[in-house]
């Protein structure tokens, strides 16, 4: 069983947001949780912002969201796959 993470840093929400938004939704089917982190609220706002999604389905599809994310100017996006081991039985 194995985990895929992707994680997303946002240099400029302002600005690349909309795009971000509109890719993730577009691919939501393959997202099973999103959770979005930013310092700041109102007035005091953070421009960067930090995105972890946890995905299910193919690997490749996860592969192309990453890549069309890290064609955002401001944007990295990176995968990242977690499997344990499997546990020997004598």
């Amino acid at each position: 069983m194995g985990k895929s993470i992707l994680i997303i840093l946002v240099g400029n929400r302002s600005e690349d947001a909309p795009n971000v938004q509109k890719l993730l939704t577009g691919w939501g089917c393959f997202i099973k949780t999103r959770l979005g982190i930013h310092n700041g609220v109102l007035e005091n706002c953070a421009e960067d912002g930090l995105i972890i999604c946890e995905l299910v389905g193919e690997k490749e599809k996860h592969e192309e969201l990453a890549r069309k994310l890290n064609l955002l100017k401001s944007v990295k996006a990176q995968l990242v796959h977690l499997e344990l081991e499997k546990e020997k039985k004598d």
